[in-house]
């Protein structure tokens, strides 16, 4: 592993430094990172940007998100989906630089009896979910509304980007992300959704180091499945449609397994 890509890189159940130096991570990123389940921190991830933690994502081949054994212990779902937060933060109003968290838990079924259920599942972007509110909130995500410091985005499942089963790989984990910033893209400039907003943070916050994405191709448009099958690497020519959108994705994504989630 390049250790430049591990520069400002951090990950655990605490609350991140955010600064705009990019201090050498501290210890490693482990094979099997276990999430809990129930009443938890959610785990963080955290990059300097959106397109350096998708390449550190795409290159932990052997790293991997799992439920916890405690987790097989206390429920008896056979199924558990990722529920992932993604937030743009920088340290002081004057800062130049957004780092990129991805916040993550295993999501958790809504009680009927609790007020106010619905916020839960309306498939809000700007709602936390749930499973977020079993145990106290991290500083970061206390204030989820958009401000000068921090840009948060709760990425709802739809059709073409249901919510990751678990376990999932870093490189798949890559891959899904990379999908809920396209389908986002197809829809900022539709005023009548929320998922816009995910395209238009991303845009905001890094206009010139986008990372690298699908190309508005007829695959594209068909969902998640033309995308793999046009982009699923091939032993003769990679690149044979010419494309720039499908080079950023080798380059981020390959190899990558697609029915890992969904």
């Amino acid at each position: 592993m390049d250790q430049e890509l591990l520069s400002g890189v951090s990950i655990g159940f605490q609350t991140p430094s955010i600064t705009d130096g990019l201090p050498p991570m501290t210890g490693s990123i482990p094979n099997v990172v276990s999430l809990p389940y129930g009443k938890c921190p959610p785990l963080h991830l955290k990059a300097p940007s959106w397109k350096h933690l998708l390449r550190l994502l795409a290159r932990l081949s052997s790293s991997r998100l799992e439920p916890s054994v405690e987790t097989h212990a206390v429920t008896k779902d056979s199924v558990y989906r990722l529920r992932t937060v993604v937030q743009f933060v920088k340290s002081h109003p004057m800062s130049q630089m957004w780092h990129t968290v991805l916040w993550f838990t295993i999501d958790h079924p809504v009680p009927s009896a609790l007020p106010g259920a619905y916020k839960y599942t309306s498939n809000d972007p700007s709602i936390l979910p749930f499973s977020y509110t079993l145990s106290s909130l991290p500083a970061l995500l206390q204030e989820t509304g958009d401000t000068k410091l921090s840009k948060t985005y709760t990425i709802p499942t739809t059709e073409q980007t249901p919510w990751p089963v678990l376990p999932i790989t870093f490189p798949n984990l890559a891959m899904y992300l990379q999908a809920v910033l396209q389908e986002s893209r197809r829809y900022q400039d539709d005023s009548t959704t929320a998922i816009r907003k995910f395209a238009r943070m991303v845009t905001a916050c890094y206009p010139s180091t986008e990372a690298g994405q699908f190309p508005d191709t007829e695959e594209g448009k068909k969902g998640m499945t033309g995308l793999f099958k046009k982009l699923k690497p091939s032993r003769g020519n990679k690149k044979s449609n010419g494309g720039r959108g499908n080079e950023d994705t080798y380059e981020l994504v390959t190899p990558f397994t697609p029915d890992e989630w969904g």
